[in-house]
This record gives structure tokens, C-alpha cells and sequence, in this order.
């Protein structure tokens, strides 16, 4: 199954460089997995490609856990309009 959590996870893995068991939805991307501001840039572009979303800014600061991106992902998704 190829959901948006397990999605995120492997964008975490993959740009973080961090191992899978390190990835559970209470991990910081900053204080737990080791990353810094440019990082986190990085992976919401990364984020950004991999689900046709757009982050704002303004909402990068409030992305603190993997939670929080697998959350502001689905509700992206769910307002974006369907497609005919």
C-alpha cells in the first residue's frame, strides 16, 4: 500500500538520511532527526513534487513532525478540486 504516510516516510528517509525506524509520526525533523532549516526546505520541495501540492511559506513553520506533513498533505489533497 502505497498511502501518504509511507510516502512521506520514504521522502523523509531519502532526503533526510536518516534510517526508517527514525521516522514515526511523533519525530521532529529538527530536534529528532537531526536536520536544519535548508533540510526542511528541501523536503517540502521534495514533498511538493511527490503529491502536486503547493506549501505555503507561511505554513513551513508550523511543519515541525512527520505528523504535521502527513496531515498538511491530505488536507491539501482533499481541498484541491477534483479533477473531470
Amino acid at each position: 500500500m502505497d498511502d501518504v504516510a509511507g510516502r512521506v516516510a520514504r521522502i523523509v528517509i531519502e532526503h533526510m538520511g536518516v534510517y526508517a525506524d527514525q521516522v514515526t509520526p511523533e519525530a521532529r525533523f529538527i530536534e529528532d532527526l537531526g536536520g536544519d532549516s535548508l533540510d526542511v526546505v528541501e523536503l517540502v520541495m521534495a514533498l511538493e513534487d511527490e503529491f502536486g501540492v503547493t506549501i505555503d511559506d507561511a505554513d513551513i513553520d508550523a511543519i515541525i513532525t512527520v505528523q504535521d506533513a502527513i496531515t498538511y498533505i491530505e488536507t491539501a489533497q482533499q481541498a484541491r478540486p477534483a479533477r473531470a
